[in-house]
């Protein structure tokens, strides 16, 4: 499983990601940002508190990123259709908490990451340090043209500070009868033959073709039983 280290590193490679809230009246908020520092307590990032982003945060508690980083725009052929180059996306949902002035002085002394947090607080006074301590996601890596290998995902889910996550990937019932069907249909190479048939959940792009093309109903969504 990617370690806290690993997301940050994800992260950093794509710069400013997309930043969600809650708003307060039942609606998200959204913004472009970044993350500046990981220790094993999770994530941490930067704002000021005249902004909604940090009312948001403080009385919701919570707070979604993600993300993508890829080499090469979208191409679109002839016939209208998309081509997407190789990348990777990440994304990450958990909850936030506000650093104390205790806390925040110690991470500085010992973490030269937080450099640029204690640069911020003397230029602006207002500025707050947050932590995302507890929090599940997922790295996506996609090659949807099969470029580099002969299937189209590799996904990976994590999770730290208490929160858990379920694992990616449709599931096939002993109900299979092992026609075949749901290998055939399945364009990301992600079903394997056996007694029953598998799916590979970190190939699994739950498209839904082998729960549409299985004539038994062996082919299980998430969240049915």
């Amino acid at each position: 499983m990617l370690s806290i280290k690993d997301v940050y590193e994800k992260f950093d490679e794509i710069g400013c990601c997309s930043f969600a809230t809650l708003d307060g009246n039942g609606g998200v908020d959204s913004r472009i940002a970044h993350f500046f520092a990981y220790d094993d307590e999770g994530l941490y990032l930067r704002t000021m508190t005249g902004k909604p982003f940090f009312r948001q945060m403080i009385e919701g508690g919570r707070l979604s990123v993600c993300g993508e980083r890829t080499d090469a725009p979208v191409v679109w052929d002839d016939e209208n259709m998309p081509h997407f180059q190789p990348g990777y996306m990440m994304r990450v949902s958990g909850s936030v908490r506000l650093l104390t002035d205790e806390e925040l002085s110690a991470k500085a002394a010992a973490n030269p990451m937080f450099a640029v947090a204690t640069y911020d607080i003397n230029k602006y006074p207002e500025t707050v340090v947050l932590v995302m301590d507890s929090a599940w996601g997922e790295f996506y890596d996609y090659d949807f043209n099969m470029v580099h290998r002969d299937h189209k995902i590799l996904r990976e889910r994590f999770s730290w500070g208490g929160a858990t996550f379920a694992p990616a990937g449709f599931t096939i019932t002993d109900e299979c009868i092992e026609c075949g069907a749901c290998m055939d249909a399945c364009t990301h190479k992600a079903i394997v033959a056996g007694t029953p048939y598998r799916i590979l959940g970190e190939r699994c792009d739950e498209c839904g073709n082998c729960h549409h093309a299985c004539p038994v109903g062996a082919v299980i969504e998430k969240g049915v039983s």
